[in-house]
This record gives structure tokens, C-alpha cells and sequence, in this order.
């Protein structure tokens, strides 16, 4: 009967609160923004894309979290040790961190302990789960017993070998702790209703129009003197067209706005990437660095192909005008990509200090690799990027080689890219955790896709040699040196093109005060204000 009770209160709570957060009379402080691809789960073990992990920062916590500037520092975890073998992370949590309230807790306060983290983590690595993040254990936690909980507030975890980047990795929204007991009640349905221990809690979510939550007031990083969140809640909407977006940002119904588009850029945007005068007075921009390397991909294995020949693919290397592509295509934002794999931001990159764009030099090794100029090639992309790739396009028939531009839905492409079905193809690659061995991975051989994210299928037994060097190693100055040898390696092999390093736009309601979005464009809502 008390649980009955409660679920009846809890209910009523929810239709206040989704009351309020639709009216535009409402005293309470709720951020509203967009996401146009919509949000598939609010579980962890499916935060793949940038929305998912976006909503599921707010509802979750992990041992351990970035700060502004990409350290990693304390959460549920206070401190940590490793050992000398660089194999044994053991982890000392905070007391006093509570699960959001639920009727299956029998009404107390779910304090997070040890055991909850082994279960996470095993249940990322169950099949059964199915998780997106199950390949990010491979091949690195011990085979055995990976995970123990000592007791409730002391939590190990042992690897297989030495794993430098580790404690970045468990940053991730994948690392993310849930109760067993929630998990276990609603099943599939725990992506739909989650309980977490972050700074909002769910309230209700309306599948293709609108996910609301609400303040946590039990959040274990509130004081009495500094209470967080200090918003009251968010609201997020799935409009899928982003010009309708934009039109209802405008309006002052959104507070937040991401993701130009180039059919409207130039609507809110001058041609140096500032805001257009008329905006100026309601809004401000944002313009924050983004660890995303923009590329063409070819797929290494596919023989039959012109892309097969080294001299054909950097024909189209230098053919490319990037320095056109920013400065017209995308209002100035972002940097042409005239360096390494690894993006402006992280220690690893590498700025060769010269454009790679020369039609003399591209024509040259077009000549030099002998490959019949009628031979069509396709490039295939997402509507979101036909204008880069029309440009693309235009550049290589300068030279004579004529591309023909394939337009599929994005989870057409994600499929085709992973299966290795496409020759040559648009991608990107964002950071899952600020390390230079990130992307370092998309070419590691044993990543091949579909079991990781070498998606140009590339090998180079030398390259998987000084990556397994680089996974090992703590010295940064040894980094630096295995980071310029392996992208030498990519320069030389020439598996991909780049396009540009990427940066993330903001556009926020002047009313709105300290947004944080870090370089992995994660959106840090816990000190926002009105």
C-alpha cells in the first residue's frame, strides 16, 4: 500500500512538474534546447552518439569525470591508486552518493557502494546486453576477475597489461554506475525510466517530442553554501528539422541552439563565423574547441578499385582545397586539417606547417599511378555533408577524376562502413576520452571493423607494433615521439584524407548564464543559472 501511495504522489509530482515546464508563466528555471536526431536511450550502456551521452551526463555519475580542462578528477570516486605494474587500479568511493529515489528502495536512501560498479561493468561486457560499449574492456582488463568490490566503499579493477589511457576510458558514459535492483525491474524498459545518481532526475519522456527532468536535490556534489544544480530542470526537444529549430530558438522557445546547417548558416552567421548584427542583442555564440577530425575514408581491402593505388589517393589528397571548404562552406569554423590523424587540442598533434592543397603535385601523382581516367569512383555521404562532398567533387575533376556522390541515411552508412561494403567514404572520428591513442586506434589492426573502429580496414604491422608501445607507455615525451612516428606511418600510407579539425558552435539565450561545453562537446549543465 505505501509503495501504491508513492507511485501515486511520484505521478502527480510528474504532471506538476511537466506542467510547469511548458509554461511560459512558470517561475521555475528549466533550460530548454533541441535534438533533432532524437535520443534513442537514456541507459549508459547504449550513450554512443553525442545526444545520448549528452542526456545521460545529466542523469548519471561515474568513479571518476573531466574537468574544463580534460583532466581527470574525483566523482563517486574520491581518490585512487595504481600499481607499480600499472596493472591494478583500486578506487576509494565517496559515502553519501545516492541513487535517485525510487519505491523499489523501500523508501531510503540507495547509497551507491563497490558492488554496483561490478555490476556496471560486468553488464557492459554480458552479450545479452548488447552494449555499444563492450568493445572498450577489449583486450585489457584481466581475463579472470577483472572487477572485485573489496567491500562497500573500496572497488578494484585489474588489467591484463599496462593501459595508459585507463582512468580517461573510465570517464566515459559506458562507466557509468546503475542499481542493480532498477536494471533488473524494468529490463529493456531501463533506457525509458533510468535511475542514476547525476545532478537531474527523470521526470517523463513523450517518445518524438519531448524529454523532461528535474533537479536532484539530493546530488552528492550540493553543499549548503554552493547548492547544484541550481537550474530546476531541462527540457529537451525532438524537432527534426533543424531550420524549425532554429525559427523556435529565435522565437525565445529554445535556449540553446548547436549545429548549423549549410542551408541556413548564413542566416544567423557573418562569413568570419560571428553572430549576424540583428542577433546580437538576444544571443550570445559560443565557438569552443572539439576533438573531431573530419575525413574521407578509403577502405584499404577493396582491391578492384582505383583507391588501392597509393598515387591515386594522394592525387586526391592534394587536390582538396580545404582553406575554401572552411572559409565557405562553414563560415570560418573549424581548421583546415594540414596535420596528423589526432586533432588541434590533445599533445599528439601534428602541424606540418604547409597546405596540403596543390593541383601541380596532385596531377603528378595522378600521371604517376597510371590509372585509367574514365574510372568513376563513388563517394558516399550523409545529407548533412553533400556540400563538402560536391566540393570535393569539383576538386578532383580540376584534375580529372571524376567522382560520382552516393547520398544515404546515416544508419545506412554507419551499417555499410562497418560491414567494409563501401570503397571510399565521408566520416569523422570525436574522442571518446582526450588521449591521443583514441585515434590512434581507428588504425590499429585488430580494430578492424565491425570489431572497432578502423574503419579503412588499414594494416601496418610496424604501426600495430608502436600503438601497443603507445598503450603501455606513461612518459609524455616518449608519446609525443611514438604520435609523430605513427602519423608519419598514416602520411606515408595515405588511408584517409582530412578535411578539417573541427569546432563546436553555441548559441545561447543572453539570459542563460555559465553553459559549459568541453572539448568532447559534452554539455555540463550543473553550474547554469538564469
Amino acid at each position: 500500500m505505501t509503495i501504491n501511495r508513492f507511485f501515486i504522489v511520484i505521478h502527480i509530482s510528474i504532471l506538476l512538474i511537466s506542467c510547469n515546464l511548458n509554461s511560459k508563466n512558470s517561475t521555475k528555471e528549466i533550460i530548454r534546447f533541441n535534438s533533432a536526431t532524437g535520443i534513442t536511450s537514456l541507459d549508459p550502456a547504449y550513450a554512443r552518439t553525442q545526444e545520448n551521452i549528452r542526456a545521460v551526463n545529466q542523469v548519471f555519475s561515474g568513479l571518476v569525470m573531466l574537468n574544463d580542462q580534460l583532466n581527470v578528477v574525483p566523482s563517486i570516486a574520491k581518490k585512487w591508486s595504481i600499481s607499480e605494474d600499472a596493472k591494478t587500479y583500486t578506487f576509494i568511493l565517496n559515502s553519501e552518493v545516492f541513487f535517485h529515489n525510487h519505491p523499489v528502495f523501500n523508501m531510503q536512501k540507495r547509497e551507491v557502494i563497490s558492488s554496483d560498479f561490478e555490476y556496471s561493468f560486468k553488464r557492459i561486457l554480458d552479450p545479452s546486453t548488447a552494449s555499444d560499449g563492450a568493445w572498450i574492456f577489449n583486450d585489457i582488463i584481466d581475463q579472470s576477475q577483472p572487477f572485485t568490490s573489496i567491500n562497500d566503499t573500496i572497488f578494484q579493477i585489474k588489467l591484463n597489461k599496462p593501459f595508459a589511457p585507463f582512468l580517461n576510458m573510465l570517464t566515459m558514459a559506458y562507466c557509468y554506475v546503475v542499481p542493480r535492483e532498477i536494471v533488473e525491474l524494468y529490463g529493456d524498459e531501463f533506457g525509458k525510466k533510468p535511475i542514476g545518481t547525476g545532478p537531474f532526475m527523470f521526470a517523463n519522456w513523450a517518445d518524438g517530442i519531448k524529454l523532461n527532468m528535474i533537479r536532484n536535490p539530493n546530488y552528492f556534489e550540493s553543499t549548503q553554501q554552493n547548492i547544484i544544480p541550481k537550474l530546476d530542470g531541462i527540457s529537451i526537444s525532438f524537432i527534426q528539422s533543424k531550420q524549425t529549430e532554429l525559427l523556435e530558438f529565435i522565437q525565445g522557445n529554445l535556449d540553446l541552439f548547436t549545429g548549423l546547417e549549410s542551408s541556413f548558416k548564413d542566416e544567423i552567421l557573418t562569413n568570419d563565423g560571428t553572430l549576424n548584427a540583428k542577433y546580437i542583442e538576444d544571443f550570445e555564440i559560443q565557438i569552443n574547441p572539439f576533438l573531431n577530425t573530419e575525413y574521407l575514408a578509403f577502405n584499404m581491402e577493396d582491391e578492384s578499385s582505383p583507391i588501392h593505388n597509393l598515387n591515386y589517393r594522394k592525387a586526391i589528397h592534394h587536390c582538396i582545397n580545404r582553406d575554401a571548404m572552411i572559409n565557405y562552406l562553414r563560415n570560418g569554423i573549424g581548421t583546415p586539417a594540414n596535420g596528423g590523424f589526432i586533432p588541434i587540442g590533445l599533445p599528439g598533434h601534428i602541424n606540418y606547417n604547409i597546405s596540403s592543397f596543390d593541383l601541380d603535385l596532385a596531377r603528378k601523382y595522378l600521371q604517376k599511378s597510371n590509372v585509367d581516367k574514365n574510372q568513376l569512383i563513388t563517394l558516399t555521404t550523409t545529407s548533412n555533408y553533400l556540400d563538402l562532398c560536391i566540393l570535393v567533387q569539383k576538386n578532383c575533376a580540376e584534375i580529372g577524376i571524376e567522382v560520382k556522390i552516393d547520398v544515404v541515411p546515416s544508419s545506412l552508412l554507419k551499417q555499410q562502413k562497418s560491414a567494409g561494403d563501401l570503397t571510399f567514404f565521408r566520416s569523422s572520428w570525436i574522442a571518446d576520452y582526450p588521449d591521443g591513442e583514441n585515434f590512434m586506434a581507428c588504425f590499429y589492426g585488430p580494430n578492424k571493423a565491425p570489431n572497432g573502429p578502423n574503419y579503412s580496414r588499414y594494416s601496418n604491422m610496424r604501426f600495430d607494433q608502436e600503438y601497443n608501445e603507445l598503450i603501455a607507455c606513461k612518459d609524455n615525451s616518449i608519446k609525443k615521439k611514438l604520435f609523430k612516428k605513427m602519423e608519419g606511418m598514416l602520411q606515408k600510407d595515405q588511408p584517409f584524407i582530412l578535411l578539417f579539425y573541427d569546432e563546436s558552435i553555441w548559441i545561447k539565450n543572453k539570459k542563460i548564464k555559465q553553459v559549459n561545453v568541453n572539448a568532447l562537446n559534452h554539455l555540463d549543465l550543473r553550474f547554469t543559472d538564469f
